[in-house]
């Protein structure tokens, strides 16, 4: 049982179908699957990696977008590959009937219309076995996945006015929301916010700066081939002096300030009015016209995120040249919710104190669409293994930013809304995006996720890779294509002799900067290996770690909190210092001895 339908929550109903689980998945509107609900573009800086390591796993975040994506863009490429991210604006309307379509072809999927108003929990031996429905109605189910996004007890903000919802117009889910405040999981308010709508028939725009997409797509899923769909233009603008007064004299009035939102924001995301408080030397701040999709005239104005007042919104936006005359369709609004501490999961996103119940997503204390769809994933094929008495899939911090991900939560808890970053990683150079297959696709087949047609696909780009890579080892053009000027495309007519065809999509990239880079790639894979031996020293379950002469208190405290798995995961909570885990490391081989 699947509880919600955003990108989480698509992700794990569409695991466990595929995986051979029969699954239903519950939402209150089925005509707003998968809704772009903030920004309508998929990827983004690390966010773009995430995607393609959705995609690796067998997952549908990458195929969807592929397929109704309206402008992409490789992202980072004036640096090195390791950074490079795709970003795409979607088609909103399209990207959520796409996915439905997707869904409703799965066989052992089904899809309910309904509120889930509780979880049905087994008192006895702390386990959950179904939902129980704000019809009445009860659904017996083995395992419960939550990925029920803003909608937990969610309080929207528009200036002094406030409002119950999920997203704006739609209902909060308030029934489960109280039920799980009463299960003794801690629990926090967070905020997200978007910013007004505008109607791209009243905009001027010959005075902003176009922003084309690339002449040649880089695609998310490794199934697509080539992207030939006509792209969009995007367009770039900037505040204004004017911006700036307006928002200053109306702070008052703005619930951020007067301590009408109690939850913590993202940091990396602020709003307008917070840009201007927290950053007062910069005399402008740049924002984004996204239209919204091909049959609208919606444009998304990115950078400008606000819960202001209605009448200073609109003040806001005449104030920038090009919008003096601009009509805002849907305002901006910021809204509350409740977060699960996500310390009380484990690495496949199981509650630890609550057999059968999975968290994925903004619950978990995560921002964006892309961190929702590979918690759902993850969370999905783990709830799909337990039931099916298979190994458990857990991705560790050297195998993808996914594993990043889920470790930092689980780890180091979330005291804000967290986003990925590929700063969040130690072995960057290790985990791009053009080898995500590589890393997670055999995990994905192993778990039985990852379809005949994905692995050919796999095992052609690999063999491929094997033949080219020893053959540039033993001949001129290895040593050739190591100078940083040169690309491998300048040898194409060698490379097809080499493998006596065409290679396939992705197999260059790869072999080029595995060649580049084959110094650090190997140092990196030595860092590596000193990592997994940490992770795998495992700490019992039942490990005390109370009265340790060498361990503060504080620290006893931080590691009872957590109850990490391993050592390596030790080191890496907040406060516990690398005496503290030699001291441990110690007590752990006594105790393994004794």
């Amino acid at each position: 049982m699947v509880v919600g339908a955003g990108h989480a929550g698509c992700e794990a109903a569409r695991a466990c179908a595929r995986m051979g689980l029969r699954t239903a998945m519950v939402t209150m509107n089925l005509d707003l699957i998968a809704q772009m609900s903030c920004n309508p573009a998929i990827g983004g800086i690390a966010k773009g990696h995430l995607v393609r390591e959705i995609d690796a796993l067998g997952g549908l975040m990458g195929e969807v977008a592929d397929a109704v994506g309206i402008q992409f863009r490789l992202l980072n490429t004036s640096r090195g590959p390791a950074v490079w991210s795709p970003r795409a604006q979607m088609d909103k309307r399209l990207y959520r009937v796409h996915m439905k379509e997707v869904l409703e072809k799965e066989p052992n999927l089904r899809i309910k219309q309904a509120e889930v108003a509780a979880l049905a929990i087994a008192i006895n031996d702390r386990r959950v076995t179904g939902v129980h429905l704000r019809d009445g109605r009860s659904i017996d189910a083995g395992a419960v996945i939550i990925t029920t996004g803003t909608f937990l007890n969610g309080l929207a903000h528009v200036g002094e006015t406030q409002y119950s919802c999920g997203r704006n117009g739609e209902a909060p889910s308030q029934l489960l929301g109280d039920q799980l405040r009463s299960l003794g999981l801690p629990w926090t308010r967070l905020k997200t916010g978007t910013p007004p709508r505008l109607d791209g028939r009243s905009i001027d725009w010959s005075r902003f700066e176009p922003q084309p997409g690339d002449a040649v797509p880089t695609p998310f899923s490794f199934l697509t081939g080539k992207i030939e769909r006509k792209q969009i233009q995007c367009h770039i603008g900037y505040t204004t002096e004017e911006t700036r007064r307006i928002l200053l004299e109306a702070i008052p009035r703005s619930p951020l300030y007067s301590g009408q939102i109690e939850g913590v924001g993202p940091r990396y995301c602020p709003s307008i009015e917070d840009k201007i408080v927290k950053f007062p030397d910069k005399l402008r701040h740049q924002i984004f016209l996204e239209p919204e999709g091909l049959d609208t005239n919606e444009v998304y104005l990115n950078g400008m995120s606000t819960s202001m007042p209605i009448d200073v919104q609109a003040a806001v936006v005449a104030s920038i040249p090009g919008l003096e005359n601009a009509e805002m369709i849907r305002p901006g609004y910021a809204i509350e919710y409740d977060a699960i501490d996500p310390r009380e999961l484990g690495h496949t996103l199981e509650v630890k104190s609550i057999a059968g119940l999975y968290l994925a997503g903004q619950i978990n204390g995560t921002s964006g669409y892309e961190e929702a769809g590979c918690q759902g994933l993850i969370a999905g094929m783990n709830a799909a293994c337990k039931l099916s008495g298979k190994e458990e899939v857990v991705i560790g911090r050297t195998e993808g930013y996914t594993g990043i991900l889920i470790d930092d939560l689980i780890t180091k808890g979330a005291d804000e809304p967290y986003r990925m970053f590929t700063s969040r990683a130690e072995f960057r150079l290790h985990l791009r995006i053009d080898n995500a297959d590589a890393r997670l696709t055999p995990i994905g087949r192993r778990a039985g996720l990852v379809t005949d047609e994905r692995w050919e696909v796999f095992r052609r780009k690999q063999l491929q890779k094997e033949l080219l890579t020893v053959a540039l080892a033993s001949h001129r053009n290895g040593q050739w294509l190591k100078r940083p000027e040169v690309s491998i495309e300048s040898i194409a007519g060698w490379v097809v002799e080499v493998l006596g065809e065409e290679p396939v999509s992705g197999v260059l990239p790869t072999v080029e900067t595995e060649v580049k880079y084959s110094g650090y790639i190997a140092q990196q894979e030595r860092h590596m290996a000193h990592m997994k031996d940490a992770e795998r020293r495992p700490i019992p379950e039942a490990f005390s770690y109370a009265g340790i002469p060498g361990l503060s208190r504080e620290i006893q405290d931080r590691l009872t909190r957590v109850r990490p798995g391993t050592l390596g995961q030790a080191a890496r909570i907040p406060g516990v210092t690398p005496a503290a885990i030699a001291v441990l490391d110690v007590y752990l081989s006594l105790e393994r001895v004794c």
